[in-house]
């Protein structure tokens, strides 16, 4: 399953609850080629807030990635350090995606 959202996530924002969010930025720890967070900010209030990145991520978990484009839902295939490989309901489709797009859902 997937749809497309244009410049909104699945997610809306936790002050106005409205759907128009940036997509996230990934964040780093200072030194560090980890990311460990993403940001978001919310179009209509500017309201910001992170999100940690999920470090207990396992294979044949069910996930929602959020794209620049779309945001899909589907399982997590192979899980490395910095990648996932998602595919979709029925091997429709195999995506590698950075794991801090990757939400468990």
């Amino acid at each position: 399953m997937s749809r497309t959202v244009g410049p909104r996530t699945a997610d809306p924002c936790p002050r106005c609850y409205a759907e128009a969010v940036r997509e996230g930025t990934p964040l780093s720890v200072a030194g560090s080629d980890r990311v460990d967070e993403v940001g978001y900010a919310c179009d209509r209030c500017a309201h910001t807030w992170i999100r940690q990145v999920a470090d207990d991520l396992e294979v044949h978990d069910v996930v929602r990635v959020d794209l620049p484009e779309a945001t899909l839902y589907g399982t997590a295939w192979q899980v490395e350090d910095d990648r996932v490989q998602v595919r979709g309901s029925g091997g429709t489709w195999v995506v590698w995606v950075e794991r801090w797009r990757v939400i468990v859902y």
